[in-house]
């Protein structure tokens, strides 16, 4: 199928910040901006479950139960992450686990609910608890949304409730606006973690 042209830039985007971010978390490069390389290391567990204040939201064995502030852990599995029924009016300070975990869950529950079984739920997303296991959730969650993106056409680009997302506004926007929004999610995200590592990397001067 050929790719809608309103969609080419917006994959374009998708890709370069996926790229982007990937090689910041994992290393042995990562593109500055500019496309020049820079040398940096893998995330550590230590630093993926960093928590820079008091107080932070994370990822957690789900035997450990929730964090300050969290009334409950997120997923399936040995680890969830920190969360509540309702997002809280202010909004915690979060890890680099929490972030990557949301950022994962959100792009494949989002490939389920366009073009999988449209059954998936946070209830069944599982966090991982090291460094590692977080980057391969990552970029399996990147490369189903991609494919989800490539089997759109123009009439699709234009469905409203083309996802079926339950945790967002899916159901009710058309899909282009959806694909701009997984996006920026990627790009605010991404920024985000990559500061926090910044932030772990210079800790100790």
């Amino acid at each position: 199928m050929t790719t809608p042209s309103r969609l080419v830039p917006l994959l374009q985007q998708f890709d370069f910040g996926c790229q982007r971010l990937t090689g910041r978390m994992a290393g042995p490069v990562m593109d500055s901006g500019n496309g020049t390389s820079v040398e940096v290391s893998p995330m550590t567990d230590e630093e993926y479950r960093w928590e820079p204040v008091p107080g932070c939201w994370s990822v957690r064995r789900r035997s450990d139960g929730p964090g300050p502030g969290a009334t409950l852990l997120t997923g399936a599995g040995d680890w969830g992450r920190d969360g509540t029924p309702a997002p809280p009016l202010t909004p915690p300070v979060t890890t680099m686990a929490w972030r990557l975990s949301h950022l994962s869950e959100l792009l494949t529950l989002r490939a389920d609910h366009t073009v999988g079984s449209h059954t998936l739920t946070r209830d069944d997303y599982r966090s991982s608890g090291d460094a590692a296991g977080a980057i391969a959730a990552f970029e399996s969650g990147a490369t189903a949304w991609r494919e989800a993106l490539l089997s759109s056409d123009d009439a699709a680009l234009d469905t409203v409730g083309l996802s079926t997302y339950p945790h967002g506004s899916d159901p009710d926007d058309p899909f282009i606006d959806i694909v701009w929004w997984v996006n920026q999610e990627v790009l605010h995200h991404g920024a985000e973690i990559a500061l926090l590592r910044d932030l772990y990397r210079a800790r100790a001067r």
